[in-house]
């Protein structure tokens, strides 16, 4: 993989001021559960400990794993981030442990790992509930001693990191639905924070629309302004997309000349629809809802062909038209395993 599709993957070294781009952000200083979050990431500070950040995409996961490593005594080391649900997934142990030169085809020389980059620093695993359960094993075993190999090779390697993992999923019904593993969640969720919609929230909306508003007012050399009726309405829209969505309408009224209007035109439309928070909104993409579907039937096709010969795994295979060892991995990422007779 060429090194600006890993970067567009998102899960490259961070090369900012992580310290500053939080703390310059007004994103704890609003709601009282957002305060109770910074008290939580202070209280940890100087602690290894590690961390689940659950919350609905947008919400800001990013930005307070970003806090917790600028708060520790890890601050002046790396902060890596890596994206579970954007790398497939044959590549994924190669990414977080790294592979020996000829590992597999393709492999033309050694490469280090995102584990090794964050040595004397922070890993954040983001997205965490796309992790397959081949590769949930593997990271159970690498969170009890931080040693590992990599891909293609023996010699262990030892690392000395802090690991952050953050998910927009549920992940205790993942477990019920055996596609997350009980014994991992439970070593990641040593300290849980959970980051509440910005709906619920909706006292830091006008902080956050200034700001974002000098942000992008100072980077694009414009001067544009929110009047009062418009942070009012900002207030009463449901933001199903979070921060991420406030600050995609703020930097569209900055650099549209029509900005302004357009803003105004989003959060009047449907008003009456858009204020109804009661109803569950859907948070996943269409992306994201067609993989968990083409993976649940998946599921359920092999799980019905391995009850029907009787968990003959051979003639499984040449049922379903694919190599025994393609069979084996897909038993094993599903979690599925014979009953006991």
């Amino acid at each position: 993989m060429a090194t600006s599709q890993i970067e567009s993957a998102g899960h490259a070294l961070e090369q900012h001021d992580v310290k500053n781009f939080v703390n310059q952000l007004p994103l704890f200083d609003g709601h009282p559960r957002m305060r109770e979050i910074r008290s939580i990431i202070d209280s940890i500070a100087d602690t290894d400990t590690t961390v689940l950040i659950s919350g609905e995409s947008g919400v800001g996961k990013g930005l307070v794993a970003r806090a917790v490593h600028a708060a520790s005594t890890r601050r002046n080391g790396p902060f890596v981030k890596v994206n579970c649900a954007a790398i497939p997934h044959g590549l994924l142990e190669s990414e977080l442990f790294g592979h020996e030169k000829g590992a597999f085809t393709g492999a033309h020389r050694t490469k280090p790992g995102q584990f090794e980059y964050a040595n004397k620093g922070t890993i954040c695993l983001d997205e965490i509930g796309e992790l397959p359960l081949s590769l949930q094993a593997k990271l159970l075993h690498v969170l009890q001693d931080f040693r590992f190999s990599r891909v293609g090779g023996h010699a262990p390697i030892h690392v000395d990191a802090r690991v952050i993992a953050a998910t927009n999923r549920n992940l205790e019904d993942a477990i019920r639905r055996g596609e997350f593993r009980e014994d991992l969640y439970y070593r990641l969720n040593v300290v849980e924070i959970r980051v509440p919609p910005l709906r619920e929230r909706r006292e830091e909306i006008p902080l956050l629309a200034n700001w974002f508003l000098a942000k992008f007012n100072a980077q694009y050399g414009r001067q544009k302004q929110l009047p009062p009726e418009t942070l009012s309405r900002l207030r009463e829209y449901p933001w199903a997309g979070n921060i991420r969505e406030l600050e995609n309408a703020i930097r569209r009224l900055v650099v549209l000349r029509d900005g302004e209007q357009a803003l105004q035109a989003m959060v009047t439309r449907d008003r009456s629809s858009l204020v109804e928070t009661s109803r569950p909104m859907i948070t996943e993409s269409l992306r994201e809802i067609a993989r968990r579907g083409a993976r649940e039937a998946e599921r359920k096709a092999l799980a019905e062909v391995l009850e029907r010969v009787n968990w003959n795994r051979a003639e499984a295979s040449r049922i379903l038209r694919v190599s025994y060892k393609t069979l084996l991995t897909k038993i094993g990422d599903c979690g599925l395993q014979p009953h006991s007779r």
